[in-house]
């Protein structure tokens, strides 16, 4: 938005000053030497028209240039800072599960969690995803990526049984560590999902937890199920290590809660940043001011006034 103003407004009543004292500060020093100069003045009114308008286009403009006009524009420079993030979802057997969402009893752990990752992601405009799916083996379903149509695609392509029946979430974190190598954002975040204990993970506990707490990736953990289903403690120290938090969530409502709440907590920062542009004009009343002075100047020394 550009905006015109004068950085000293007060400066233009000077234009005042000059038009009172043309009207009451006569010069009367000529009169002494020639008694006659106001007949002689009057009869030189029309040829003197032009000076008066050089003079008085002359104080004007030296007077607006000393009050400092300037045009100024406003600009918003608003900077996004998305984030990585790598959605790491179980597929095992357990997930077959049904009755976890009341209001479809027949629909599975599996479908539920498909939904809710689904609009998690549609939320997440500004930010690259991943995802690792993992049972017996864990696979990176999909690398970090803003393409999120691509992303919703592949995830309502998961389907139970692609990766075994079993549970080996040891594993599916380190791909999803790997897969945070590479970033370069400064924000990274892991959101673990699971509804089992690890049974199948070549890499030990203690070797996971040391790589979580090296790595400045947060991460966030989320048992789904009843408490018998998965170990509460062991979500608990991996999201501790990960700096993040340790979620527990019995049914679809709560799933779709817990992921609210991690949108909300990492919510992409925008940085508004406002820029004022001054563009000052002086130069051109000025440069009006001296041109007009020498044309008087020049005039008056023609015809002899």
């Amino acid at each position: 938005m550009s905006q015109f103003s004068f950085e000293y407004p007060l400066l233009l009543l000077v234009v005042l000053l000059f038009i009172a004292c043309s009207r009451w500060c006569k010069e009367r020093s000529r009169a002494i030497f020639f008694p006659h100069v106001k007949t002689l003045i009057a009869k030189e009114g029309n040829k003197s028209s032009l000076l008066a308008w050089l003079k008085w286009i002359g104080i004007v403009s030296a007077v607006i240039a000393l009050a400092s006009p300037v045009i100024t524009k406003n600009y918003i420079n608003s900077k996004k800072e998305g984030r990585d993030i790598v959605l790491v979802v179980d597929s095992s057997d357990s997930m077959r599960q049904m009755g976890f969402d009341p209001n479809d009893p027949y629909k599975s752990k599996f479908d539920v969690v498909k939904e809710v990752v689904g609009d998690f992601i549609k939320k997440r405009k500004d930010d690259r995803i991943g995802m690792v799916t993992f049972a017996d083996v864990a696979f990176i379903a999909s690398p970090l990526t803003f393409e999120k149509d691509f992303l919703t695609n592949i995830t309502e392509m998961q389907k139970l049984g692609m990766a075994g029946k079993r549970t080996a979430i040891n594993d599916a974190l380190v791909q999803a560590y790997n897969l945070m190598s590479k970033s370069k954002a400064k924000s990274k975040i892991v959101i673990l999902l699971t509804d089992g204990i690890d049974n199948m993970s070549k890499i030990p506990f203690a070797d996971v937890k040391n790589m979580v707490e090296k790595r400045k990736v947060k991460l966030y953990t989320i048992g789904i199920g009843g408490p018998r289903d998965y170990d509460a403690n062991y979500l608990k120290a991996l999201a501790k290590a990960g700096k993040g938090e340790a979620y527990a969530a019995r049914s679809a409502e709560t799933l779709s809660r817990i992921y609210d709440e991690i949108d909300k907590l990492e919510a992409s920062k925008i940085d508004n940043k406002k820029i004022v542009e001054h563009t000052y004009l002086y130069i051109y009343p000025l440069f009006l001011a001296i041109l007009c002075l020498l044309l008087f100047i020049y005039y008056r020394n023609n015809r002899g006034i």
